[in-house]
């Protein structure tokens, strides 16, 4: 298929030569006419060579590459680069274990695929796109979900009417584009939660902090646990099952508390231990006293573009301060950031600065990251996202 084509500036090619996934609009010097926001485009050099093939999209980020071959865009390259990505999760031992059927199938760049994202929930995917591109293209990416992992998947369901850009005007709607399922109940790790991918954030659960959420569980016998932003309460019942004491799970939003309920119920019945508290963070951490041996502090992305970096690192340095003032001594704090713009050096900074400011003594126990179903192309530093401290408070 002849794909239209957009010329790049002289120079401009560089960071393609290196395999970098993204040309910005600054670097194109001209585009051919017709080409409307997620078709496939060919991009070529200065010089009138071939670079890459992938998605236009209107902005700064005005192609996400497919691929550096020129190769068709079809069901053939879809199915393969799918089995690629589950290939590897088999390999690692993610996929295919029957204690932990939750995983993230494909993670955009990180498995060459940029703007998409599939989360696996049991027998069913949820597939998220961050591009117009991987939007027009859902129903081909299903299909290969389907040829490619066979009878492991029997639903998929879409999930973008958040994530695409507001400006396309796409009119999208969430819903099942393959098979449908009343069953949203999922295990990780031997333990169960429910899935709200119909209205919950993200794809319905934080697949991400699936080990972070393992080292905590170590860390919990006979514990005091506050977690923080629950969401859906996974580090909540980690802790119970690592023998907590008494489990607070705190978030502003009511219905995140209610789910975090039905979690906990689901894996331990009737169990006094846990309390849950729908309230603001910061007024939370302001009224609780210095009651607990651990505290788990995993806000939301408190900085989504590098225009809000400044105000986020003040945001988090806030709120840790907060943390390490009411921690016991001898306590740990689990410190998160899951903003992309902010780097591990920014965010150990504003914990730095917080510990200081607290006056607190603190070691560093552990620098936590996402998990190897969240890879990162070593061609494309920004795909590591998520940050995290585990600190030992005297």
């Amino acid at each position: 298929m002849a794909y239209k084509k957009i010329y790049l500036k002289r120079g401009k090619e560089e960071s393609l030569m290196r395999f970098h996934p993204w040309v910005f609009s600054g670097a194109i010097q001209r585009i051919d006419e017709g080409i409307d926001e997620g078709d496939i485009v060919q991009v070529i050099t200065s010089g009138g060579d071939f670079i890459a093939v992938g998605h236009y999209q209107v902005g700064s980020i005005a192609v996400r590459v497919l691929s550096f071959s020129n190769v068709p865009i079809n069901g053939d390259f879809w199915r393969k680069r799918i089995a690629s990505a589950y290939e590897m999760r088999l390999n690692i031992g993610i996929a295919g274990n029957p204690d932990n059927n939750t995983y993230r199938l494909v993670h955009g760049e990180g498995d060459n695929l940029p703007g998409l994202v599939i989360d696996v929930y049991g027998d069913t995917a949820v597939m998220q796109a961050h591009s117009v591109g991987m939007h027009v293209c859902r129903n081909d990416v299903a299909q290969a979900v389907i040829d490619v992992l066979g009878d492991h998947i029997h639903n998929i369901y879409y999930k973008s009417e958040t994530t695409l850009p507001f400006k396309a005007e796409l009119g999208q709607e969430n819903g099942f584009i393959y098979g449908s399922s009343t069953d949203n109940t999922a295990v990780e790790n031997g333990l169960r939660f429910h899935v709200d991918w119909l209205k919950g954030q993200k794809t319905g659960f934080f697949v991400d902090q699936r080990e972070n959420r393992m080292l905590l569980e170590s860390y919990s016998s006979g514990k005091r646990v506050l977690n923080m932003f629950c969401y859906t309460g996974g580090f909540s019942f980690y802790a119970m099952r690592g023998g907590a004491l008494q489990v607070s799970s705190v978030d502003s939003s009511a219905k995140a508390i209610e789910l975090t309920k039905k979690n906990v119920e689901l894996n331990f019945p009737g169990d006094k231990r846990h309390e849950a508290v729908c309230e603001d963070a910061f007024k939370y951490l302001e009224q609780v006293g210095g009651n607990y041996d651990i505290i788990v502090l995993d806000p939301p992305a408190f900085a989504k573009h590098r225009a809000a970096l400044h105000n986020a690192l003040k945001g988090y340095t806030r709120l840790n301060v907060k943390a390490f003032e009411k921690i016991k001594s001898g306590g740990i704090l689990f410190t998160f950031s899951c903003s992309q713009v902010v780097t591990k050096d920014h965010f150990r900074n504003a914990v730095f600065t917080a510990a200081a400011q607290a006056k607190r003594r603190v070691r560093i126990l552990h620098q936590l990251h996402q998990p190897a179903d969240h890879p990162i192309n070593i061609y494309h530093p920004e795909g590591e996202y998520l940050k995290g401290l585990v600190l030992y408070v005297e």
